[in-house]
């Protein structure tokens, strides 16, 4: 379809949402030292620790509480937000080092209860030393949440096949962004990721610590980063995992996609080829490949509804990309592309089945990650400049080059109330990257390593996995941040690690 004619076919909704784009006046800088004004009340609060009322948190032995912090950190006189948190107790109060807050990504995904899912993976001599926090940030799960009116599971969609089916995507955008903004304009607006590195600063005074340790993993890296600029001298032991580059958050993160979950695809096409008489996709990766853009292809002439689910051709290649990220997945995967084939063959499946495959222990939330990613980076208003991208890739990127490169509601959001975080510091912190990641690609942990002078890097060679700190797959990655968390003492060069062997 014509650019002109992509023009002419959402010119009512941008119109209707210009109205929400006026910006606000610039935030002040942050301090380099001390207290900032008007902010002592929250700095020095006393936290009312009681139990989570969770089963996974109260297993874990942990309490919650809620720090106030104020909405917009220029009027700390104005309105407030609780940020929920969690606490397990280091195991050795006599040895007890700091406290380590955590992030699991999205943005959008809570963190409550993330330290009591990820308290395996670190040793007992650090399990000793440490407070683990988890947080759910400000404006997502028990903090204050940003509630878009319009209820869609993600705002990530594929953009399809033609300029129709763009269309449909830049008007639902445009919705999702007016659901999101209009109740609340000034909250919406505030839920960012400069802000989110503020409140964990409050945190840490409020638990009377000069300092704080870290662990985040996916965008938790880039939260990590911005602590790190905006709070130098309260950055203790950081540890990023499967990081971003600063540099291309956030439009570029999702852009740089494209092309390794491509890969991905291949190399897991592969895989199903050798179980041809198990899942009879194709008996080369060729032939499974086809068969799953010929999926896609009839997902878009014959979409089918079920349990609250929707499988077309702006969903189908989102429920891949879901399991690409962990070669442990492929099963999973495989067993998602037989569902989604018979359903748009008109065959009966378990709509229920095909649901607890594609849902990951994070569930992202398309109000939370709007808010940040809109509120922190303004995206191009034009839809053109979308639908440009997506014909440039379509002929390399056949499956996903139509998602990494889509319009979102951040097209329609107002802009943002002050300037993107510039990443470069000689912090020390630990960057661990694999060979192979889905979602944030090999080349953006060097690009943060480069921006963090100080850092080391361990790289998971030959690794298709997000998140390389994993119990009983990686024992090289696992001394090595178990030994930093422990004694502070990073690797005294960049470092390659080796899977476990039968991993």
């Amino acid at each position: 379809m014509p650019i002109r004619r992509i023009r002419w076919l959402v010119l009512g909704v941008i119109s209707a949402a210009v109205s929400a784009t006026l910006p606000l006046g610039p935030a002040s800088a942050d301090p380099v030292d001390g207290i900032p004004g008007g902010l002592e009340s929250f700095y020095h609060q006393r936290l009312d620790w009681k139990p989570c009322n969770d089963a996974v948190l109260d297993g874990a032995g942990a309490q919650c509480a809620g720090v106030v912090v104020p909405l917009d950190y220029n009027r700390p006189d104005s309105r407030t937000l609780t940020v929920a948190i969690s606490r397990i107790p280091a195991t050795d109060p006599a040895h007890r080092h700091g406290i380590m807050l955590s992030n699991p990504g999205g943005p959008g995904g809570p963190g409550l209860s993330m330290m009591a899912d990820l308290q395996d993976r670190f040793t007992p001599d650090v399990r000793a030393r440490y407070d683990l926090i988890g947080m759910d940030p400000r404006g997502i799960g028990r903090s204050d949440p940003v509630n878009c009116a319009l209820p869609l599971p993600t705002m990530l969609f594929s953009a399809g096949f033609d300029g129709f089916g763009f269309a449909r995507d830049t008007a639902l955008a445009a919705a999702l962004a007016a659901s999101c903004t209009t109740p609340d304009p000034e909250k919406a607006r505030q839920i960012t990721t400069r802000n989110t590195a503020r409140d964990m600063d409050v945190i840490r005074s409020a638990f009377g610590e000069r300092t704080l340790s870290y662990y985040g993993g996916s965008y938790g890296t880039y939260l990590g980063a911005v602590y790190t600029q905006m709070f130098p001298q309260h950055s203790d032991r950081m540890v990023f995992d499967s990081a971003v580059d600063p540099d291309r958050y956030w439009i570029g993160i999702y852009q740089d996609m494209g092309a390794v979950n491509e890969a991905a695809l291949d190399e897991w096409a592969t895989w199903a080829a050798r179980r041809d008489a198990d899942y009879h996709f194709g008996s080369s990766g060729p032939q499974v490949r086809a068969f799953v853009e010929d999926m896609i292809r009839r997902a878009a002439a014959h979409p089918v509804i079920g349990n609250g689910y929707l499988i077309d051709e702006h969903t189908a290649p989102m429920m891949l990309l879901a399991l690409l990220s962990d070669p442990q997945k492929n099963a999973d995967l495989a067993e998602v592309v037989r569902i989604v084939a018979d359903a748009v063959s008109g065959r009966p499946v378990d709509m229920e089945q095909l649901k607890t495959k594609i849902s990951g222990p994070v569930q992202l939330n398309a109000s939370g990650m709007a808010a940040v990613l809109c509120g922190d980076k303004a995206a191009p208003r034009d839809p053109a400049w979308y639908y440009r991208n997506i014909e440039n890739v379509r002929a390399t990127q056949p499956v996903f080059g139509a998602f990494a490169n889509n319009i979102t509601a951040c097209a329609f959001w107002p802009e943002p109330v002050e300037a993107l975080t510039a990443v470069h510091n000689s912090t020390p912190a630990l960057i661990l990257q694999a060979t192979r990641d889905t979602r944030t690609p090999y080349h953006q942990g060097l690009a943060l390593h480069r921006d963090l002078t100080a850092s080391r890097m361990v790289t998971s060679a030959d690794t298709r996995v997000h998140g390389v700190l994993r119990a009983g797959t990686n024992s090289c990655v696992n001394d090595i941040v178990n030994t930093y968390f422990r004694d502070g003492t990073l690797p005294e060069a960049d470092t390659t690690c080796q899977l476990d062997p039968g991993r």
